[in-house]
């Protein structure tokens, strides 16, 4: 009996709800540019009306993706939301005025331009998983197909019982499809939250401006004005909030509620930002009005972020690739940590490495999103801890200017050195959540998924400079990479040591001669990266990177911490035997590289004052010159081979050396 009357009170509550009308009033669904004004206006049939109960379904109408003819591609749980004092509601995209009662995906825009659908259903978001083909069933509550000027979705059409698809223009165009008394639709120019009849809003706008200049610092004074767009009928009142993550109230004195009499239209409030000693980095406050205006008012404008420049930041003691110094960051790798490559010769080099770097049990993989806090201390500028180097442009940018973070036009994001389509591997969904250094799962070179997620050759790079790089290979001239123009090439041996890298720590991945295609697996040219990290060899900067990602993924890049090991497996070196250098105070450890070399030597293992000295094929002096410690000799020698002798209080040793 209970089950009887359990059924009898879903059916009674599904056809309530079938004939409460809940349509779609408006849809923007195709915007100038990026679709950051992209909207759908739902309307009640009665005010202040909830939609709990009820989700918004988008499908995909195109006739040849395999992911189209009639299939889901997002769902939007309707719960919460309350229509207005004209019955309507406004969801979309972050731009959209006055602001939407709630943002959707990411408030970039996610409605698809056509020919597509939306559809009101009863329900719940599992019912509609990724791919789900429409229905017209019960549960069916309203639907809208439109384009912009495509061809009918006439799969789309008949899955939703629906007979015209309407047109809301040519792409990327300024109108809106809204409704008609008749139930029809038609192109106008857009009225979020105003009735589609009404010739003017219907309702007072609540805007707001900074008075500051462009960013903040610790300790300005600043203000924030608010207007109304209409004299308040009341006293208007309303508190805000100016918190974002960090950026709390304790960062900052002033007044967070808005009180403006009856017959005003504006009130303008002051504000101090706390200049405290501690380094939290640059944050961003936002100014958010909250979703709980009185009836009538609506935001124009919210959440809008303004950035807070930390002025307690921190400086390094190395230089940035640009202006690089070697030897004042050490390895903090293990002692024994290359032991096992102790008097191997390739194949066999190869294989030891592998077993290193990807060493099952012991090596870590952690998701897309903890990569970007990865770099923010692995590519920390030298000079301000609270900016990144840029890889390409060889310039830098505020760490919280990270793609979508940014309200300056300018923003940075995660490069893969080894592209993507070129590797094979991929995002899953777990890669969208950033769970820390503490959280990780185990993988192996057979693990190839993981190299989305590697830091070793994932680097910070202006956006759209790694839009343009695609999935090029490296070299000179024709179809090849070699940076933006203007580019000194302080990133050349860098990318070549993080190619070098990932052939060996993957497998089924490798840097191969020439110009490969865009085909799995192959990234060229070999000759190319061999010369550039010869003539680039590891600084400071990219040592320090070895160690910050050493820290989270508990491995290495073995050709940042010894150099001379890539000839030994692509170089001038194949074949021979490895041999550890000394990490004694002798001569015979420190390392001279690159040789060959063009005009500069860099010496490692340098452990008190140096003598070095060049002698010429017929005995002359071409160079002589103290070292103390690690570091650049620049020369200006002519192509030939050359005598080095280094001496201190240990003795001396005498070394060949090749100048191209």
């Amino acid at each position: 009996m209970k089950n009887i009357l359990l059924t009898a009170v879903v059916v009674i509550f599904a056809f309530a709800k079938a004939n409460s009308q809940i349509i779609i009033n408006e849809l923007d669904a195709d915007t100038p540019s990026v679709d950051l004004e992209e909207f759908i206006e739902l309307k009640t049939d009665n005010p202040f009306e909830p939609l709990d109960g009820y989700i918004m379904v988008l499908f995909n109408g195109s006739s040849t993706s395999s992911t189209g003819q009639g299939r889901s591609y997002y769902v939007e749980d309707l719960d919460g939301l309350v229509s207005d004092s004209n019955g309507l509601v406004v969801l979309g995209s972050s731009d959209v005025n006055p602001a939407v009662d709630r943002l959707l995906g990411d408030g970039r825009g996610v409605f698809q331009n056509g020919a597509d659908g939306v559809a009101i259903y009863i329900g719940e978001p599992s019912d509609f998983p990724d791919l789900t083909f429409a229905r017209n069933d019960q549960t069916l509550i309203d639907a809208l197909v439109y384009g912009t000027n495509d061809p009918d979705a006439q799969e789309l059409l008949d899955l939703l019982g629906e007979q015209v698809q309407y047109n809301e223009g040519a792409g990327n165009n300024t109108n809106s499809l809204q409704r008609k008394a008749d139930g029809t639709y038609e192109a106008k120019t857009p009225t979020p939250h105003s009735l589609n009849d009404t010739t003017e809003p219907s309702y007072i706008g609540l805007n707001f401006t900074i008075i500051a200049t462009e960013n903040l610092n610790e300790g300005d004074f600043f203000s924030i004005e608010f207007t109304l767009t209409k004299p308040a009928p009341e006293d208007f009142n309303l508190n805000f909030s100016l918190s974002n993550g960090g950026f709390t109230t304790a960062d900052f004195t002033g007044m967070t509620s808005i009180s403006i009499p009856a017959g005003g239209t504006s009130q303008t409030l002051d504000f101090n930002l706390v200049d405290d000693t501690i380094d939290e980095g640059d944050e961003f406050l936002r100014i958010n009005l909250g979703n709980n205006l009185p009836a009538g008012y609506k935001r124009l404008r919210d959440n809008v972020t303004y950035l807070v420049i930390d002025d307690d930041f921190q400086v390094s003691n190395y230089g940035t690739p640009l202006n690089p110094t070697y030897g004042l960051v050490a390895s903090t790798a293990p002692a024994d940590y290359y032991n096992s490559l102790e008097n191997l010769a390739s194949p066999q080099l190869e294989a030891a490495i592998t077993d290193i770097i990807a060493q099952t049990g012991v090596v870590r993989e952690h998701t897309y999103a903890d990569i970007t806090t990865i770099l923010r201390d692995a590519d920390a500028t030298p000079t301000n801890s609270n900016k990144v180097w840029l890889l390409y442009t060889e310039d830098e940018i505020r760490d919280v200017y990270f793609q979508g973070n940014s309200n300056s036009g300018s923003s940075w994001n995660r490069e893969h050195v080894f592209p993507r389509s070129r590797g094979g591997y991929f995002s899953i969904k777990e890669d969208d959540i950033a769970d820390g250094i503490n959280v990780w799962v185990e993988t192996s070179v057979d693990s190839l998924r993981h190299g989305n997620s590697d830091a070793h050759h994932l680097r910070a790079a202006d956006s759209g400079t790694n839009s343009s790089r695609g999935n090029k290979n490296y070299g000179i001239g024709g179809s090849f990479y070699n940076g933006p123009t203007g580019s000194q090439g302080s990133w050349h041996g860098d990318v070549a040591r993080s190619a070098f890298y990932m052939a060996l720590r993957y497998s089924g991945i490798d840097v191969v001669d020439g110009d490969p295609d865009s085909g799995l697996g192959e990234l060229g040219d070999l000759a190319t990266l061999l010369q550039w990290h010869r003539q680039d060899p590891p600084d400071d900067f990219e040592m320090n990177r070895n160690n910050v990602i050493y820290e989270w993924q508990i491995n290495r890049n073995p050709f940042i911490d010894d150099p001379e090991l890539v000839e030994f497996i692509w170089g001038n070196k194949q074949g021979e035997t490895y041999t550890l250098s000394s990490e004694s105070n002798t001569l015979s450890g420190i390392v001279i590289y690159p040789n060959p070399s063009n005009a500069f030597l860099f010496l490692k293992n340098v452990t008190e004052p140096t003598q070095v000295r060049i002698i010429d094929a017929l005995g002359r002096t071409a160079l002589n010159q103290e070292i103390t410690q690690n570091g650049r000799i620049d020369h200006s020698l002519s192509s030939g081979i050359y005598l080095l002798q280094m001496s201190n209080s240990k003795g001396s040793v005498t070394k060949k050396i090749v100048v191209r």
